[in-house]
């Protein structure tokens, strides 16, 4: 029995490490002074039928130190990428210049400060949200070997238990994640 816990615990690990790369994705894409093509990493474009990821339309270049360009390859899905990068929670206000959108990285301000840290405080929700899902499938799991009499109760709630227990951790990884965020925001 404990070798089957190990290897649920093995696969909720690593799902769970894929919800925290995810949210270091999402994090490193705030950056608060100087323009960086990881900020528009998040954005998402409706191209094609579907959502797809910016880097999939077009090319991100820094021209400038406070300057964002994306050329976008097909000249239909301008005003797309524009829309999407405006309405990305990131407080930009992208402009189009042909097949080019320009983003200027605003100011920091007190006020831009606080809207950075705020989508950081989303983006780290989204993360806890996807760490809690994994357990909730963990949890199922354990239900149904339950229900199947492959396990007993007793060790139903050691492996809830230890399910729980790495939930605790990888919730506590999203809380550091975000504090060192949001330190990192007001120092600059």
């Amino acid at each position: 029995m404990p070798a089957e816990l190990n290897d649920l615990l093995e696969d909720l690990t690593r799902r769970m490490d894929g919800a925290i790369e995810s949210l270091r994705r999402d994090l490193s894409g705030l950056r608060s002074g100087r323009a960086s093509p990881n900020l528009l990493e998040p954005v998402r474009v409706e191209a094609y039928g579907s959502e797809v990821p910016l880097t999939q339309v077009g090319s991100i270049a820094v021209p400038e130190a406070r300057m964002l360009t994306v050329s976008v390859w097909d000249r239909g899905l301008v005003g797309a990428v524009e829309r999407a990068i405006r309405d990305a929670g990131l407080g930009l206000n992208p402009a189009a210049d042909g097949q080019t959108v320009r983003v200027p990285i605003p100011q920091l301000t007190e006020e831009r400060r606080n809207e950075l840290a705020r989508a950081a405080g989303r983006y780290a929700e989204n993360g806890k949200i996807a760490v809690r899902n994994v357990r909730r499938d963990g949890m199922d799991q354990i239900k149904t070997h339950e229900k199947k009499s492959e396990i007993s109760q007793d060790d139903m709630k050691v492996w809830s238990e230890g399910v729980q227990k790495l939930t605790d951790q990888y919730v506590k990884k999203v809380d550091d994640m975000l504090a060192d965020k949001e330190r990192e925001i007001k120092q600059v």
